[in-house]
């Protein structure tokens, strides 16, 4: 892996305005030597402030995650897991509610820089975060009970991984908090947990 391609994408990425209605400043974790990543939606309207990914309520959520079923607090998360994400500006509240999901053109401008972090990082596991990151890791649409709680194995971008996705942490969902998906999300983060290169990651 070269942290030095890494880090010269993300010069090039902080630099991005391919998305019009996408609203900058572009969010994206540090350049790490991690074979572990996470990948999420798209940033809310609060980290383009604080500069890194999953910074607000729906990062507390899945942080208490981690910490329950990891034991490790949100810091050695960051440390140690990569984060990245479907697209990497906010795009904007929508119409009904909520934030607006990113259309198909913003994550195909987006796609390029998970290639190229997907090349860097060579990643073994990867974690989808709700429903449309899992979608776009497994090219597989339906509902989340066909996802949360299992293992799979895929290409992501060329590179064989293992996939253990998780719910979107979000406040506005009551997925994880009723059955069955808490449940299927406590087997989820058992998965996680078990898993070697998870626990390689976090040693």
């Amino acid at each position: 892996m070269s942290l030095d391609a890494l880090k010269a994408l993300h010069l090039k990425l902080d630099r991005c305005r391919r998305c019009p209605k996408m609203i900058r400043p572009v969010v994206h974790g540090p350049a790490l030597d991690s074979r572990v990543m996470l990948i999420g939606q798209a940033p809310g309207p609060r980290e383009g402030a604080f500069g890194h990914p999953f910074a607000w309520t729906a990062g507390k959520t899945m942080f208490g995650w981690f910490e329950q079923a990891l034991g490790v607090d949100e810091a050695t998360v960051r440390q140690r897991l990569y984060i990245a994400a479907v697209a990497r500006c906010f795009p904007g509240k929508a119409k009904g509610g909520g934030d607006r999901r990113p259309d198909e053109t913003e994550m195909q401008n987006c796609r390029p820089w998970l290639v190229g972090e997907v090349a860097a990082l060579r990643p073994q596991l990867v974690v989808p975060i709700g429903a449309l990151a899992i979608e776009q890791v497994l090219q597989r649409k339906g509902p989340l009970v066909q996802f949360i709680g299992q293992r799979f194995q895929t290409r992501y971008h060329s590179q064989p991984v293992d996939v253990v996705a998780l719910p979107h942490p979000s406040g506005a969902s009551t997925w994880h908090r009723s059955q069955p998906g808490r449940g299927l999300l406590q087997q989820a983060l058992k998965l996680l947990a078990a898993h070697p290169v998870m626990r390689a990651a976090l040693e």
